[in-house]
C-alpha cells in the first residue's frame, strides 16, 4: 500500500548520504561538514536523481539550530552575556557594517541597485550558528572568554537580523524591489506622529523588550521549577520530554508571539535554566538530537547549491567567497584587537566568524521573492555559504598547526588571555621534576599574546581521563600516594580546582593525537579512562594502544557489551559499576563476622 511519506524520506535520506559520505570523508582525513554538503547536493534539486523536500529539510534544519542554541544557553548565564556586551555589541555592528559595504561595492561593480547591494551585502554579514557554535565546542572554548565574545557577537548579529527582516518589506519599494503594500499606523504610533516604518521599529522594540523580560522575570523561576518537579518523579523518559518540549516550545513561542528568531527564544530558555543544578543533565537529554538535526543543517545548505553558477559566474562566486572569508576576518580581527584583545583571542574570533548560513538564506529568498535582488545574487550567497562553510575547518585547522604550534617555545608564567598589558612581564619556569606539579600543561599565553601548550614534563606516570564521580576519586588517590599524574578534563571548573591542588592538569580533547603527544603518552606508565561514554573512551583506547603497546589502559563501562567493546581495542582492565557493586555486596555478606552483613564502608 503506497503512502505519501516526504518527511520519512527526507530524514532518510539526507542521513543516510550524509553517514556514507562521511565515512569516506574520515578515510580521507576531510571534514564530516564537507561529506554533509555533499549529500545535500546529491539530493538537491540541482542533480538529477531523488529530491528531497527543500521546505521540510529546511524546518528539520532549523530543529538543529533550536537545540544547539538551546545547549549554548545552559553553558551561559546573564552575567557572561552582559560581562562581552562591550567589545560584542560595537564588534558585531561594526563588522555588518564593513561586510555590507563590500557586498554593496560589488554589487556596484555588477551593475545591479543600491538596495540589491544592501540587501546582498546584509546576507554575506551574518556568521551561521550552527558552524560557529559547532567549531567552538569541538574546541571546548565555549565557556572560555573568546568562547562567551563569540556567543556575544552572535547574539547581536541574530537581533540585527530579526529587525533587518522586518524592515526589509515595508522598505521593498524604496529598495527597488515591490511593496507588499504600506501599513498605516494606527493607536500609539499615530499619535506619536510615527510613520508606517517608525511603528514596525517601535513594535519590534517592544516584542523583544517583552520577550526577554518575560524570560528573565517568569521563565527564570517557572522553568528550572518545572524541570525540577519532573526530575522528582524519578522518570527519566518525563525529563527527557520535558527539555525538549521547553527547549522547542519556547523557541516555537517566541518566534510567534514576539516575532524573534528560533534561535534566540532557545538561548534565552537554556540560560534561564543554567542557573539550575540540572542544567548539565538537560544538555545531556539533548545531546543526540542536537548532533542528528545539525547534521540535517549542513545538508539543507547542500541541497540550496546550484553547482551551475561556478560555470557562469566564477570569478563572482570567487569575490563574494573573497568577501565573506577575508574581508569579514579582516573586519572582525582589527576591531577586536582594537579593544585591546590578544592575537589569539582576535584569530579565534576572525575564523570564526568567516562564514555565513542560516540568516543569509533566508534574507536572500525574501529579497527574490520581493523583487529586490535577482536571482543570480541568491545562488552567489548560497555558493558563497556552501565554500565558506567548507573551508571554515581548514581555517582551524590553519590556525592550530601555523601560529599556535609555532609559538610552543619554554613557557612563561601564565597572563591574562585578553589585556596582556595589564599583566607585569613573569619569569620564565623552571623545569619540573618527575611528579611535579606543572602549569606548563595548561594553554600558556607567549607575550601575553598567543596561546602555547607545552609538552608535560613527566614520565613513568598515569594519566588520567575524566575528572567525575570516578575520576576525581582516582584523582586523589594517587596523588596522595604520589604518583605522577596529569589529567585531562573538560569542564573548566574542574580545570582550576585540580591545578589548585598541585595537580598537572589539560582541557583539551582527550582522543586528538596532538594531545596525547603533549601528555607523553608513549613514556607513560598508566592510562586510565573514567569517562562514561563508551564510544569516546574506545577511541581513545584505540589511539593510546597504537601509541604505546606497553601501556596498561584501565577503563570503565556501563554494560557487557561495552566491556566486549572496550576489550577489543586494547584496555586491559574494564570495571562495571553494577559488577563492583555486586562484589563489594557479596564479600560484605559472606566474609563479615559471624556472619552477619558490616556495616558501610
Amino acid at each position: 500500500m503506497p503512502h505519501e511519506t516526504p518527511l520519512i524520506a527526507t530524514i532518510v535520506a539526507g542521513l543516510g548520504l550524509a553517514f556514507i559520505f562521511a565515512l569516506v570523508a574520515q578515510r580521507l582525513r576531510l571534514s564530516p561538514i564537507v561529506a554533509y554538503l555533499l549529500g545535500g547536493v546529491v539530493i538537491g534539486p540541482f542533480t538529477p536523481g531523488f529530491v528531497a523536500d527543500q521546505k521540510l529539510a529546511n524546518e528539520l534544519a532549523e530543529l538543529g539550530v533550536i537545540l544547539l542554541m538551546f545547549g549554548v544557553g545552559l553553558h551561559f548565564s546573564l552575567k557572561d552575556l552582559l560581562s562581552v556586551r562591550a567589545i560584542a555589541i560595537p564588534g558585531a555592528l561594526g563588522q555588518i557594517a564593513v561586510a555590507t559595504l563590500l557586498g554593496m561595492g560589488f554589487a556596484w561593480i555588477m551593475g545591479w541597485g543600491l538596495g540589491t547591494g544592501l540587501v546582498f551585502g546584509l546576507a554575506l554579514s551574518v556568521a551561521s550558528t550552527v558552524v560557529l557554535l559547532r567549531a567552538m565546542q569541538e574546541r571546548k572554548l565555549i565557556e572560555t572568554e573568546r568562547g562567551r565574545i563569540a556567543v556575544g557577537w552572535l547574539i547581536v548579529e541574530d537581533l540585527v537580523m530579526v529587525i533587518t527582516l522586518v524592515l526589509i518589506p515595508p522598505l521593498a519599494g524604496l529598495l527597488g524591489g515591490h511593496a507588499p503594500g504600506e501599513v498605516a499606523p494606527s493607536g500609539l504610533a499615530a499619535n506619536l506622529g510615527l510613520s508606517s516604518i517608525g511603528a514596525t521599529l517601535m513594535v519590534t522594540a517592544v516584542k523583544v523588550a517583552a520577550f526577554v523580560a518575560l524570560m528573565l522575570v517568569v521563565g527564570r523561576k517557572v522553568i528550572p521549577w518545572v524541570l525540577h518537579f519532573v526530575a522528582h518523579t524519578g522518570s527519566r523518559e518525563l525529563f527527557r520530554l520535558a527539555v525538549l518540549a521547553i527547549s522547542l516550545g519556547v523557541a516555537y513561542g517566541a518566534a510567534a508571539l514576539f516575532g524573534v528568531s528560533f534561535a534566540l527564544g532557545a538561548f534565552f530558555a537554556g540560560m534561564v535554566l543554567a542557573e539550575s543544578p540540572l542544567s548539565k543533565q538537560a544538555a545531556n537529554e539533548t545531546l543526540p538530537l542536537r548532533d542528528a538535526f545539525a547534521v540535517l543543517f549542513f545538508v539543507s545548505v547542500g541541497m540550496l547549491f546550484n553547482p551551475s553558477i561556478l560555470i557562469q559566474h566564477p570569478l563572482a562566486v570567487l569575490v563574494t567567497f573573497l568577501i565573506i572569508v577575508v574581508g569579514k576576518s579582516i573586519a572582525a580581527f582589527l576591531i577586536v584587537r582594537g579593544f585591546g584583545y590578544s592575537k589569539g583571542v582576535a584569530l579565534t574570533i576572525s575564523a570564526s566568524l568567516a562564514q555565513i548560513g542560516e540568516f543569509s538564506f533566508i534574507l536572500a529568498v525574501l529579497g527574490v521573492e520581493l523583487d529586490i535582488i535577482p536571482g543570480t545574487a541568491r545562488d552567489l550567497v548560497v555558493a558563497g555559504a556552501l565554500i565558506s562553510i567548507v573551508i571554515n575547518p581548514i581555517l582551524f585547522m590553519a590556525l592550530d598547526r601555523f601560529v599556535l604550534r609555532p609559538e610552543r617555545q619554554p613557557a612563561v608564567a601564565p597572563k591574562s588571555e585578553t589585556r596582556p598589558e595589564a599583566e607585569p612581564e613573569a619569569p620564565s619556569q623552571p623545569e619540573a621534576e618527575p611528579g611535579a606539579t606543572m602549569a606548563e600543561a595548561a594553554p600558556l599565553p607567549e607575550d601575553g599574546d598567543i596561546e602555547v601548550v607545552q609538552p608535560t614534563k613527566l614520565s613513568q606516570h598515569a594519566i588520567l581521563v575524566g575528572h567525575g564521580r570516578v575520576g576525581s576519586r582516582v584523582a586523589k588517590a594517587l596523588h596522595q600516594a604520589g604518583v605522577p599524574l596529569i589529567v585531562i578534563e573538560e569542564s573548566q571548573s574542574e580545570v582550576e580546582k585540580l591545578k589548585a591542588d598541585g595537580i598537572e592538569v589539560y582541557s583539551g580533547p582527550a582522543g586528538d593525537y596532538e594531545t596525547l603527544e603533549l601528555q607523553n603518552l608513549a613514556g607513560a606508565k598508566w592510562l586510565v579512562v573514567a569517562i562514561p561514554d563508551a564510544f569516546e573512551a574506545g577511541h581513545l583506547v584505540e589511539q593510546a594502544r597504537k601509541l604505546n603497546p606497553a601501556i596498561r589502559i584501565l577503563a570503565r563501562a556501563h554494560s557487557e557489551e561495552a566491556v566486549g567493546y572496550l576489550r577489543g581495542l586494547g584496555a586491559d582492565v574494564i570495571l562495571m559499576g553494577e559488577e563492583e557493586i555486586a562484589r563489594g555486596m557479596i564479600r560484605d555478606l559472606l566474609h563479615s563476622e559471624e556472619g552477619q552483613p558490616g556495616q558501610a564502608a
